[in-house]
């Protein structure tokens, strides 16, 4: 593909992504490829990283346009001149009338150009710009993270690592990864997680024997921690309440030493098909599904709730997520959460524990939330995140406080929260 069918090919990715709310980013552009197989692998790659980059980024390309709305052509010629760094002649290269390319720029346009291509004053741009976030969400993301707020955002706007965690069950983490590196894939240990590998660089990772085989599975450094400080132990009984498609179920599921019973629940049952495939890969033999909450155990050692929340922790993986996040749909999910935790509270026996996470970065979804809950169950109280953290993982946890908030900027993980909650009554 020439530079100017790049160029257009990114505008239409955008486009896709900008038109189909409801699909991750990844997904869309993987379905949009297919389509388009003439693409060879470094126009792919760099398309994508185009494409993504500007999504990641668009809060500060969005400022630097001063255009209502900017359409996916313009905030191409953004990330075109403010990411690819390229002056206005390279640029106006790009947009010719060639066959495959996106047509010449008008004189509105090049005008924009020229601005865009001008020295910016890094102090000139308004936080929300330089978080990279929607306007409205400055102020609720500034409540919850503090006077580094900025700084903190600016790391989800870095493209994340993969991470994959061990199955203890079946391999130690040494062993995993020479496995792994005769396969041609480099990993090195999490610096937190005891049971994670980061892969260096990119990787067909489920394409290889070690993942086929059980031995390890894709999962974010910090969703590794948050189901240690669960810290279920052998033999206990386990409900994982909002199961989706198992991910904690099977860390929950390893640490327990497959003894004990695990019961997955999901509202939406057909999330469970994909679990169901993990844990026979994985040779995980105790875990049960519930079809209803009516056959869930009571009197329950752990119950964990991974519920469902605005994602904000998670979106260096999924860029595009943070423009349809609203401070009226982050009320919403405090509204489920609350209910969710209304509804599997009855479940934790005496001594046992309730296990509330988020991948939020908003306290209404976190702290807040655990808050208005113990007002109204005061059977429950909170086991300081540290304390379980030096028992279960060793060491200091990250931050401080009596709940487990893991950031990009803080801990080199995706954005997570959990309360441990001790029903004492």
């Amino acid at each position: 593909m020439t530079p100017a069918a790049r160029t257009d090919a990114a505008i239409g990715l955008l486009a896709a992504i900008s038109s189909d709310p409801t699909t991750p980013a990844d997904r869309v552009a993987a379905a949009w490829f297919r389509q388009r197989r003439y693409a060879g692998s470094k126009d792919r790659a760099w398309v994508l990283s185009l494409v993504f980059s500007t999504l990641r980024r668009r809060g500060e390309l969005d400022w630097a346009l001063a255009v209502q709305d900017p359409s996916p052509r313009q905030r191409t010629l953004a990330a075109l001149a403010r990411i690819e760094q390229l002056d206005a002649d390279a640029i106006n290269a790009r947009f010719s009338k060639e066959r495959y390319g996106p047509g010449l720029l008008s004189p509105d346009e090049q005008a924009i150009t020229l601005l865009l291509t001008m020295p910016v004053d890094s102090a000139s741009p308004p936080d929300w710009a330089r978080a990279n976030v929607p306007p409205e969400l400055a102020v609720p993301l500034r409540e919850s993270l503090g006077s580094d707020w900025v700084a903190e955002l600016a790391a989800l706007a870095e493209e994340a690592p993969v991470d994959l965690r061990v199955n203890g069950l079946k391999v130690d983490r040494k062993t995993a990864r020479a496995v792994l590196a005769k396969e041609g894939i480099q990993t090195y240990p999490t610096p937190l997680s005891p049971l994670g590998l980061r892969v260096r660089g990119r990787a067909n990772v489920t394409g290889s024997a070690a993942f086929r085989e059980g031995l390890i599975e894709v999962q974010d450094e910090g969703s590794q921690l948050a189901a240690l400080v669960a810290h279920p132990e052998p033999g206990q009984t386990v409900i994982d309440g909002c199961a989706g498609s198992g991910g904690k179920s099977l860390a929950l599921a390893a640490e327990m030493q497959n003894e004990g019973c695990i019961s997955a629940y999901d509202s939406k049952p057909q999330r469970l098909g994909q679990a169901r495939r993990r844990f026979a890969r994985a040779g995980i033999t105790m875990i049960e599904f519930a079809e209803s909450r009516g056959v869930l155990p009571y009197a329950a050692d752990r119950v964990l709730l991974d519920v469902p929340c605005s994602g904000s922790g998670t979106w260096r993986r999924n860029p595009a997520a943070k423009w349809r996040t609203t401070r009226e749909s982050v009320t919403e999910y405090a509204v489920i959460q609350s209910e969710i935790l209304k509804t599997f509270a009855p479940y934790v026996k005496v001594g046992g524990r309730l296990v509330y996470v988020t991948c939020s970065l908003f306290s209404e979804e976190n702290e807040r939330q655990v808050e208005a809950f113990l007002t109204v169950h005061p059977e429950f109280r909170v086991l300081p995140a540290n304390k379980i953290w030096r028992k279960t993982i060793g060491g200091e946890a990250p931050g401080s406080g009596p709940y487990l908030r893991l950031t990009p900027q803080r801990s080199g993980t995706d954005g997570f929260f959990a309360a441990v909650l001790e029903r004492v009554e």
